[in-house]
């Protein structure tokens, strides 16, 4: 990987051009990832202008950093980014993520920078796409296997736990988020957390769960009937299936992203639906279970090539239950790659 860990901190350095730094002190800790390879609880890369870098972590991790993250200078210090600060004239720092506090104390020419990382961070090599698809792997084959746990008496955390223990049986370094299992009329909260309510036969299951492997995440939603469905059901899940269609057809690079959200968000409105559809229709995925881009009615910008994202609409009624369902896609110039790829049609356990 070492050479695409160049190959990203060449991109930030092309980056860093049009702004008057020197060099970027990155501090947040994904980023680090990103760019080094290393992932820890405390380290910082000074990456420059000519795209060398100095990486700082302390003893916990030194000689993970000298062993894996070749092609950058490693020094061990605990004060990792008060170690790197004054090796750069004028660095760039990371708005978002550095406390007040940490910036008074650095003192010196520190440029404020707007999520330079996460810009590059949206468009993955297929390096990570790969891992993603493993991830949505692991993840469809969970719940293949635990479908049949899905039945009366069954609590919504026995469930949760299940799919949990299943993608890690199966190779997931561990899951993904925390897995949501919402039945009956707990289905009404999008991330409702799991309780000891047994699932009862006429109730709609929503079960959002993902495996995260080799550290990018996936994601996915589907909502299973137990016992036959009552038609006001049906009815709903079968709106929100157009939508999730809607939504999925609509991405591809060069979308405008409030443009994808509206195709999915329009059909739920023109059914009269649209105030209990009140999140936005998806959002990338990759070292971060959530990240740039969101799909939202207010969402800015185009989509790119090779942008993981998620289409996930539902359908929320007060005291009543709900549906959502999701996919982890990829945009692709031909159309989007699908990868989590469990039936979407409704099953009636």
């Amino acid at each position: 990987m070492t050479a695409i860990h160049h190959t990203r901190r060449t991109r930030l350095a092309a980056l860093l051009a049009g702004h008057d730094v020197d060099a970027l002190l990155v501090t947040r800790g994904v980023n680090v990832r990103y760019l080094t390879g290393l992932a820890s609880s405390n380290a910082a890369v000074l990456v420059r202008a000519d795209a060398s870098a100095v990486l700082a972590t302390d003893s916990r991790y030194i000689e993970t950093a000298r062993r894996h993250c070749a092609g950058v200078e490693v020094v061990e210090r605990r004060d990792v980014a008060g170690s790197l600060a004054g090796m750069a004239a004028r660095p760039g720092i990371e708005a978002h993520d550095m406390s007040v506090a940490l910036y008074r104390r650095l003192g010196g020419d520190l440029v404020p920078l707007d999520r330079p990382v996460e810009a590059l961070r949206v468009v993955k090599d297929e390096s990570e796409i790969d891992a993603l698809r493993v991830a949505c792997e692991l993840t469809d084959q969970a719940f293949a296997d635990v479908l049949p746990a899905i039945a009366p008496g069954t609590t919504e955390r026995e469930l949760a736990r299940a799919l949990e223990a299943r993608m890690g049986e199966l190779g997931a370094d561990r899951p993904a988020f925390d897995t949501i299992v919402a039945s009956g009329p707990n289905g009404s909260v999008p991330h409702h957390a799991p309780t000891a309510r047994p699932i009862e036969r006429g109730d709609l299951v929503t079960m959002d769960f993902g495996a995260l492997y080799q550290g990018y995440h996936a994601d996915m939603t589907r909502t299973v009937a137990v016992g036959e469905p009552a038609a006001w059901q049906r009815d709903l899940y079968e709106l929100v299936l157009r939508a999730q269609r809607a939504g999925r057809e609509a991405l591809a690079p060069g979308a405008d992203i409030a443009e994808v959200d509206g195709a999915a968000r329009g059909l739920i409105e023109a059914a009269g639906h649209g105030e209990h559809f009140g999140h936005g229709l998806g959002h990338g995925v990759g070292l971060e279970i959530h990240e740039d881009p969101f799909l939202r009615s207010t969402g800015a910008g185009r989509l790119e090539d090779r942008v993981p994202i998620t289409v996930e609409p539902g359908v929320y009624l007060p005291g009543r239950g709900g549906v959502r369902i999701e996919d982890t896609l990829v945009t692709r110039a031909g159309g989007p790659e699908l990868l989590t790829r469990t039936t979407k049609e409704l099953l009636v356990l």
